[in-house]
């Protein structure tokens, strides 16, 4: 009688085995070859930073965004309807795990897939993308036929199409260029909404050399570098400003490539020790942190800071009131009015340089 008993238990065990197999494989199956597509569920839980989701779907699928993939500027509650990409899938004990992404480029991708009936025919393709999620993303856009305005199609009419994909990004700037095999030209649609006089390039080291006139440099850099970075994401090439008076005091067309003045990345660069208004108690649980130089706190957000070791309200207020007089001291990157194109507000469309 207890044999019988063990024998069903083993039964019993083995067809669970085999039926959560059939569950793992099922997933695979459906989800191996939907990376880089939207995905959509429900807020089941927030635990250690991770936000689990319940997919609408396919419930029995482990779905998760972890804390890197997340747009910190948003919030979302248990019970919230969330919408994100798949960025990879991750084998683990248990079966295979989705991980989900809001702040990966692929998630701005994925909404201009939605939104762009060109884009799903295949007739434009975006080429590149560069993003800081949350505050900005440049995307590069190419048109298989002519005929077709490849930035027109993705901003929509009277911006209806831009504007979708800004909202789903709780307002994130969106600069829409299109793209060019030209390093030079490219470089140019890049550094977009500012203006570019000229553009010289150097293949072997992957640079481009940009003269901006005096009134276009602030726009250029944008707000700690985030414009210039961008657009150098955007190439992959190395970008360099240049205002025009800096370029003759240079000698104008003198050696392209001697090495530069020292840019705001190098200020950047800067130890934390040598900073003036951070105290040495703040400056201790940063270095215990890894945080070591200026670059490293610069995009921290209120959130990130909180959940620092060692971090105290007190000196978590400090720091935050230390960054935002650092920030405010780079001006604002746009001009009144700025976005150069059709889009409503917060979404940039220029369509040439």
């Amino acid at each position: 009688e207890q044999f019988g008993r063990t024998a069903v238990q083993a039964a019993k065990q083995r067809i669970i085995q085999r039926v959560r197999e059939g569950e793992r494989s099922r997933i695979r199956e459906e989800f191996s070859g939907k990376v880089g597509e939207l995905l959509s569920g429900e807020v089941q839980q927030i635990e250690r930073g991770k936000i689990v989701v319940m997919l609408n779907k396919f419930r029995e699928a482990e779905a998760i965004i972890p804390y890197r993939d997340q747009n910190h500027r948003e919030h979302f509650h248990q019970g919230d309807t969330i919408r994100a990409v798949l960025k990879r899938i991750e084998e683990t004990p248990k079966g295979p795990r989705l991980i989900l992404s809001r702040a990966d480029p692929l998630f701005v991708k994925a909404l201009f897939k939605l939104e762009v009936p060109e884009i799903q025919q295949q007739i434009v393709e975006i080429r590149a993308t560069a993003r800081e999620a949350g505050s900005r993303t440049k995307i590069a856009v190419w048109s298989r036929d002519d005929g077709i305005d490849p930035v027109g199609a993705c901003v929509g009419l009277k911006g209806s199409r831009v504007q979708a994909v800004v909202n789903e990004l709780n307002g994130e700037r969106i600069d829409i260029v299109p793209w060019s095999s030209d390093p030079e030209r490219f470089a140019k649609l890049a550094l977009a909404p500012a203006r570019v006089a000229r553009v010289f390039s150097d293949p072997e080291s992957k640079t481009i050399q940009a003269i901006v006139d005096e009134d276009q440099l602030s726009l250029a850099i944008g707000r700690n570098g985030q414009n210039v970075r961008l657009a150098s994401e955007l190439t992959g090439w190395k970008v360099d400003l240049y205002s025009s008076r800096e370029w003759l005091e240079r000698g104008g067309e003198g050696p392209l490539f001697a090495p530069l003045p020292a840019t705001d990345e190098a200020v950047t660069q800067v130890a934390l020790t040598e900073m003036k208004g951070l105290s040495p108690e703040l400056v201790a649980v940063l270095e215990q942190a890894g945080k070591k130089t200026l670059q490293d706190i610069l995009d921290l957000e209120r959130e990130e800071v909180d959940q620092l070791p060692g971090m105290t309200p007190d000196l978590a207020d400090k720091l935050m009131a230390f960054l935002n007089e650092m920030t405010e001291e780079g001006g604002e990157e746009e001009e009144p009015g700025g976005g150069g194109g059709p889009a409503s507000p917060g979404a940039g469309a220029p369509t040439a340089a």
